[in-house]
């Protein structure tokens, strides 16, 4: 009896690992269409089409006295710091491909960045590439004369924490 116990539990298993690889096969066989109209293959997924960012390049091109805050309360203290800066200001330059020239995060070098929009109506400072991506940086607000951005990096965020750019006065 214990013999006869053992079997059909190793005949049980047997059916049932049989069964698996046949359904497992099934998975990955195609079988021939007996339509004669035939389905058009699923399409590749395409890369969606760049949006327009909210602020043109030309906005933000300029002088900018520049600071950074992590606390938002602090935020105030921070525009004033940025004016401060003014002496020494960040330039954002005119990009020869309708960008503007600025660092990226841990970037010696400016380079030309884009800016670019979202779906969900952000607005991005941004390295040719999907949106957002870790280089990106997200404008946080603008409003002509303080734009505040934030790196979308964790790591970058963490370090460079919400950059406070106020307008400088032109040059007199």
């Amino acid at each position: 009896m214990i013999m006869s116990l053992n079997a059909r539990l190793v005949a049980r298993f047997a059916a049932v690992s049989a069964l698996t690889t046949l359904l497992g096969a099934c998975g990955s066989m195609s079988l021939p269409s007996l339509s004669s109209n035939p389905e058009p293959a699923p399409s590749e997924p395409g890369v969606a089409p760049e949006m327009p960012a909210s602020i043109r390049p030309d906005e933000i091109v300029g002088r900018w006295g520049l600071a950074s805050f992590q606390n938002p309360a602090d935020r105030a203290r921070t525009e004033a710091a940025a004016r401060g800066q003014c002496k020494q200001p960040y330039v954002i330059g005119a990009g020869q491909s309708g960008g503007v020239i600025m660092h990226l995060a841990d970037q010696a070098t400016p380079q030309e960045l884009r800016l670019k929009g979202s779906p969900s109506g952000k607005n991005y400072i941004v390295p040719p590439g999907p949106v957002p991506g870790e280089q990106d940086r997200e404008i946080i607000s603008f409003d002509g004369r303080v734009l505040i951005t934030r790196f979308v990096d964790k790591d970058a965020a963490t370090r460079y924490g919400n950059m406070v750019y106020v307008r400088c006065a032109p040059r007199a």
